[in-house]
């Protein structure tokens, strides 16, 4: 979580504030949960670690060709 200049803890505080008061232990886990792949997300664009959708395709569409299975 280190792509935000928040630090973890103000932002793991801000998430339970926003949370209604009958939260469960596994809302909390998923709102913690989603945040953290949203800023692993944003530091593998700024490492430029991610593709485009275009280029996904065509490395599928390799991979499907070299397993023989060219269509679907």
């Amino acid at each position: 979580m280190s792509h935000a200049t928040e630090p973890t803890k103000a932002v793991a505080k801000a998430i339970l504030d926003l949370l209604p008061d009958n939260a469960s232990w596994e809302d909390v886990q998923y709102h913690l949960y989603v945040r953290q792949q949203i800023e692993a997300g944003l530091e593998d664009e700024a490492a430029g670690r991610l593709i485009d959708t275009d280029e996904m395709r065509r490395r599928l569409v390799e991979h499907k060709a070299k397993r023989g299975k060219v269509n679907g």
